[in-house]
């Protein structure tokens, strides 16, 4: 469980900086319902760009903002559908989209899930420390702006070979910003600078997101309820919910599912990763260009037990996507197929991650042949925004994106989508894949033996974490009140 055990001094001084600064503090309820926040509150905002370091946005670390940069309100969760004219499938996906958070991904939240518990408990003191805040992308970045918002200082950890316009970001926000050799796939990189840091005799605290349950109780009580409400929506009285499709990174997005299945027992959980890493799928390595996740290793904080299927993706395919998705002859092509004009305008929403997780939901759709009753669900974590660069850079390097490449892409890379690389899990594929945490967490990272076994054998290992949000709440609403800032709304 998360230990949420006070320390009063340092928490005394986390209230006076709050007080200071003027901070107040969402709880985990008001970020699932954004109606609870107070009315004064609600108002403020629409004088604050999504994107500004301003601490009100801790209260827009939602699924329900307005899509809409600057002065949005709250409503329902963004969503978008694809059709079998883009599909190919009959099969209906649906996908929240992650780009209305501030700094356009939802990592925010996950970030805000692990900073936030030490916050309130006193087990981090934003007057000394310094947070630091490993990834390969988003994480780092969601980090360094929550501690932007909450007055802390940050070091954002981050692969080198990264887009541009994470680093140019980061610059203007993180307290320091340390790049790692290689890409994604280059996580022990980052571990390793973490020791070093931690060797260092810095006062600091790591935020590692492939461990902290924070992460994993966020997106459990916040994206979970998310997707089923955007499931209520969408579904009518005949259909079937048939389960949920992730990319893995750190496996904090995964969760949801872990909360989608108390509602739909019979639904199923896919891991997706690329197929030129991979780790899950058959215990490989490599390197690989689906910017956003990460892997060579099993994060802690995955419920393996809990997926149902693996699947592998060409990460040519959605780097080929992305051009079909956002320059002018991909759009045009699309629409002289069917795709909708609203639809293809809202394609740019989709990061290169995303177009992996599309993917790996169409093939979800073949291998289980899934028809027009059937909804899959997959995740928009980010969008085009953060990866302008990579759309120049393949310019350079292959030439324009003509008519004929647009349609080679979208026969080859969504209509020509096969099962290929799938696999459903038996109880001992599952126990492969959860073993292999052994090799990073227990060999190099300091767990123990008998806790890998317990987060095996012990179901309350994981769902002891979903009781800790009111005692969490509790000790926000605390720190709230403490600050007195609560009497001047």
């Amino acid at each position: 469980m998360i230990d949420l055990t006070v320390q009063p001094d340092v928490r005394e001084r986390a209230i006076k900086r709050a007080r200071e600064r003027n901070i107040l503090i969402p709880t985990f309820k008001q970020q699932r319902d954004p109606t609870q926040i107070p009315p004064a509150l609600a108002a403020r905002l629409r004088g604050v760009g999504l994107w500004d370091v301003d601490p009100l946005n801790l209260f827009r670390i939602t699924w329900h903002n307005e899509p809409v940069a600057r002065g949005g309100g709250f409503g329902e969760v963004n969503y978008l559908e694809f059709p079998p004219a883009l599909t190919g499938v009959e099969a209906r996906i649906v996908a929240p989209v992650g780009k209305w958070f501030p700094t356009g991904a939802h990592k925010v939240g996950a970030a805000f899930g692990c900073l936030t518990p030490r916050l309130v408990t006193g087990q981090f003191d934003p007057t000394t420390q310094k947070a630091v805040w490993p990834s390969t992308g988003n994480y780092c970045r969601g980090g360094a702006y929550d501690s932007a918002l909450l007055a802390c200082e940050s070091i954002a950890i981050l692969p080198e070979g990264m887009s541009q316009e994470r680093f140019e970001w980061l610059a203007s926000v993180a307290g320091e910003v340390i790049k790692t050799p290689g890409s994604e796939s280059n996580v022990k990189e980052i571990f390793d600078k973490c020791r070093e840091l931690r060797e260092s005799g810095q006062d600091l605290v790591i935020f590692n997101q492939f461990e902290e349950f924070g992460n994993y109780l966020w997106h459990y009580e916040i994206t979970g309820p998310a997707m089923a409400e955007v499931l209520e929506r969408v579904m009518g009285p005949n259909d079937t919910f048939h389960g949920a499709v992730y990319t893995t990174g750190s496996a904090g997005t995964i969760a949801s599912g872990d909360y989608l299945k108390t509602l739909f027992p019979t639904c199923k959980i896919a891991a997706a990763e690329a197929l030129q890493c991979p780790t899950l799928l058959n215990n490989g390595f490599g390197a690989h260009r689906i910017e956003g996740i990460g892997d060579k290793h099993v994060p802690w904080i995955h419920n393996v037990k809990n997926t149902d299927l693996v699947i592998a993706i060409d990460d040519e395919a959605p780097v080929v996507l992305i051009r079909l998705f956002n320059e002018p002859a991909g759009q045009r092509y699309l629409a002289e197929q069917g795709v909708s004009e609203d639809l293809v305008d809202q394609l740019p929403l989709l990061g290169i991650s995303c177009v992996a997780n599309l993917l790996s939901s169409i093939k979800f759709a073949k291998y289980f042949e899934l028809g027009p009753r059937d909804v899959v669900m997959t995740m928009l974590t980010d969008s085009m925004a953060l990866y302008r660069s990579r759309l120049r850079e393949l310019g350079e390097a292959r030439g324009p994106f003509t008519t004929l490449d647009a349609a080679e892409a979208y026969h080859r890379y969504l209509k020509g989508v096969t099962i290929d690389y799938v696999e459903e899990l038996s109880y001992y594929g599952r126990k492969r894949i959860h073993n292999l945490k052994y090799y990073t967490w227990v060999e190099q990272q300091g767990k123990t033996y008998d806790e890998i076994q317990e987060q095996w054998y012990d179901d309350a290992y994981w769902t002891s974490h979903h009781g800790q949000l009111d005692e969490l709440d509790a000790l926000i609403d605390e720190f709230n009140a403490r600050t007195g800032l609560l009497k001047g709304l």
